[in-house]
């Protein structure tokens, strides 16, 4: 069985997103002969944590561990709240106080490539060790945090690798890079950096095509699309939800507020005493105030139901019983490559998704083959409004439903099989 070298910031108990991905790889890797060996931060800063996931470690699994230092930890001295706001990734696009600013240029300017740049020196020195006594010749980095893909760069400098980057988001172009308030020089080391993990990795992944295409401006390094996937069985006769409900499941910040579509559905409560009644927006996870505040301008107040932060056992209950699942994703050319990892978990809940997003986005190829909702641009508004309005009809019969297809494709071990046909 083949040995590999696992580095990743995010491991459970880290809740989100992030540690979702490598965490089902691994699950899965020993089914292609492929042996895991995992390095993680000892004692890290999670800005969310889920037990839950804790069950879909491998038995026997060897994880190295070494401490990190983080400067989160000293920010939320003075303002716990708003530092956990921003390591979490939701950037307030105004009425920003002035700890805020000041954090964002710091975050910026003096952690670069981010704020986990002080474990990759200690990291590189402790895993030389480690790749001696566990005779592993191929590493694998992931990020964000793209401080990850630096150790793999160094340690790829002193001994002879088999490197693998594993981009689960684009670096420069990610949508809030251009929010940290860089200063030119700043920009100019995050592209440096950048251009040396892409030429120096051996072969890189990414999550899709897009961000395949951009990076292939910048290496000649092979490129593979490996995207994020569900686990489990799909969804079937599960007992739906007495409303009318649109459920967004994870963080809504500030740069995804779909205005339109809330203006839609201001319009039809006001012209439909029925749908006013039925109609519910729920929110699993972390919601900015920019959109609350947009949703309590429309008069949708009283239609709303937020749920905050749950594990991903019950995130998946959630999408499950709703009626119908709403992904949003910022109105930029930048985030036309970015396929968020619940759109797969939505498709195996067998519930019609409603998509805003940007033009061309890539998320509305995969939702057109598999005929597993609509896309809108954040523009759109009378088909929004016409697929609305054919969706409550269905509802109130009791027929709304969605019959995709094709969606096996995206199951995690399916896709972990690719990846070990390229380690």
């Amino acid at each position: 069985m083949r040995k590999v070298l696992v580095i990743t910031y995010y491991w459970p108990p880290a809740g989100g997103p992030g540690v979702q991905r490598w965490l089902k790889f691994v699950k899965y890797l020993r089914d292609f002969d492929v042996e895991p060996v995992l390095y993680i931060p000892e004692s890290p800063h999670y800005p969310l944590t889920d037990e839950s996931l804790l069950k879909d470690i491998p038995n026997n699994l060897t994880i190295y561990k070494h401490p990190i230092k983080e400067p989160y930890r000293l920010a939320s001295l003075f303002s716990s709240k708003k530092t956990k706001r921003i390591s979490s990734g939701i950037i307030q696009s105004k009425n920003q106080s002035f700890i805020e600013r000041v954090f964002l240029w710091v975050r910026g300017n003096l952690f670069i490539p981010d704020a986990r740049k002080f474990w990759i020196k200690p990291s590189v020195n402790y895993l030389k060790d480690v790749l001696e006594k566990e005779s592993i010749g191929t590493i694998i980095t992931t990020g964000p945090p793209h401080s990850v893909h630096l150790i793999g760069y160094h340690l790829k400098q002193i001994k002879s690798l088999n490197w693998i980057a594993d981009f689960r988001d684009p670096w420069t172009t990610i949508g809030y890079h251009k929010k940290l308030k860089l200063t030119s020089l700043a920009e100019k080391k995050h592209k440096r950096l950048e251009s040396k993990v892409l030429n120096s990795a051996d072969k890189i992944i990414v999550t899709s095509e897009t961000t395949k295409n951009e990076f292939q401006q910048i290496t000649n390094q092979p490129i593979k699309v490996i995207t994020n996937g569900f686990d489990g069985d799909i969804s079937s006769n599960q007992k739906l939800d007495d409303n009318f409900t649109i459920s967004h499941i994870g963080s809504m910040l500030t740069g995804r507020n779909p205005v339109n579509l809330w203006r839609v559905l201001s319009e039809l409560t006001k012209q439909s005493i029925d749908f006013k009644k039925a109609l519910k927006l729920q929110f699993i996870g972390v919601i900015s105030d920019d959109v609350l505040q947009t949703i309590n301008d429309l008069d949708l107040q009283e239609n709303i139901q937020i749920i905050g932060y749950v594990s991903h056992e019950e995130a998946l209950e959630y999408q499950k019983t709703s009626q119908i699942l709403l992904l949003v994703e910022i109105n930029s050319l930048e985030t036309a490559g970015i396929i968020p990892g619940k759109l797969f978990e939505y498709m195996a809940a067998k519930r019609p998704i409603l998509g805003v997003g940007p033009q061309n986005w890539e998320v509305a190829d995969i939702i057109k083959s598999t005929k597993s909702g609509f896309i809108f641009e954040h523009s759109d508004d009378i088909t929004l409004k016409n697929v609305l309005l054919n969706w409550f009809e269905q509802f109130k019969k009791g027929e709304l439903s969605v019959l995709s297809n094709d969606i096996e494709q995206y199951s995690r071990r399916e896709l972990t099989r690719k990846l070990a046909e390229n380690i």
